[in-house]
């Protein structure tokens, strides 16, 4: 009963502290903008341990993040080679052939108006196909290795890029394409001075969307058929032999990869776009 109450005081203390911080004379600065997700993280981590525990939830139900964290410390070197296997050849493989193809592929679109009309109808049938069902298709075809889980990758980014590419090669005004052609600028010369820097926010936004959906297509996609390595594997077998640790581990190390991915997209979106409202603030 007292590790409820303590969990309860946490949580006091943690919002106290938190409100403090956002609200304080500090509150724009970098350090501020920091603590607060970390001091409100580490309150959600303490709070589930103490629950946990005083209300004895078995562990094969809720493991804590004690438990978590020495089932993580004593696999790392199984739990990285799951991730090179999961993320490094599966995720970030498909993201890269996937997305580099979809812009390719807007430039054409946005190129021809036949293309257009005939091919974002398809993509918008395509991206609602479920994953569950074409997952095991390309297991099938691609075999049990990397390759089938990069061909999912593939199918789930391609087209959310795609649309986001073609909406941002759109995203200019027709006073501003008329000036281009008062200036007898080209095609090519309009796209590389108007209308790509005008849809770098757009390609930007796509990127980040698709950098979540590598990552779950990779996992999902070894649920059926996978080598004796990888996060979706590992996730399976493990819930299979009831060991909730290793699960969670897992989680995390997905977590943490997806989180980096999507910041150091971000990152470089900062340094590319500076000039956009959006990153001036």
């Amino acid at each position: 009963m007292i590790q409820i109450v303590f969990a309860f005081v946490l949580w006091a203390a943690g919002w106290a502290l938190n409100a403090r911080l956002a609200n304080g004379p500090g509150a724009d600065t970098r350090a501020a903008r920091l603590a607060v997700p970390l001091i409100f993280g580490a309150t959600l981590l303490g709070m589930w341990e103490l629950l946990v525990r005083g209300l004895e939830v078995p562990t094969v139900i809720l493991p804590p993040p004690s438990q978590i964290a020495g089932t993580f410390a004593e696999n790392t070197g199984l739990l990285w080679r799951d991730f090179v296997q999961t993320i490094l050849k599966g995720a970030v493989s498909g993201y890269v052939i996937g997305c580099g193809a979809a812009f390719l592929t807007a430039l054409l679109v946005d190129r021809y108006d036949y293309l257009r009309l005939g091919l974002l109808p398809l993509g918008n049938f395509m991206a609602a196909l479920p994953i569950v069902g074409t997952a095991p298709i390309l297991v099938m075809w691609f075999g049990f290795g990397w390759q089938s889980k990069a061909a999912v990758v593939v199918l789930m980014v391609f087209f959310p890029m795609l649309v986001n590419t073609v909406a941002g090669l759109q995203d200019t005004t027709t006073m501003q394409r008329d000036l281009m052609r008062t200036y007898a600028s080209s095609w090519g010369q309009t796209l590389m001075k108007l209308r790509l820097p005008a849809a770098l926010p757009f390609i930007f936004n796509g990127l980040k969307i698709t950098s979540t959906l590598a990552l779950i297509g990779a996992i999902v996609a070894e649920f059926f058929g996978s080598p004796t390595l990888g996060l979706g594997f590992r996730i399976s077998t493990s819930i299979g032999q009831l060991d909730l640790g290793m699960v969670w581990s897992a989680i995390v190390v997905a977590a943490l990869s997806g989180t980096a991915f999507y910041g150091l997209i971000a990152l470089i979106e900062r340094r590319v776009t500076f000039w956009h409202p959006s990153q001036r603030g």
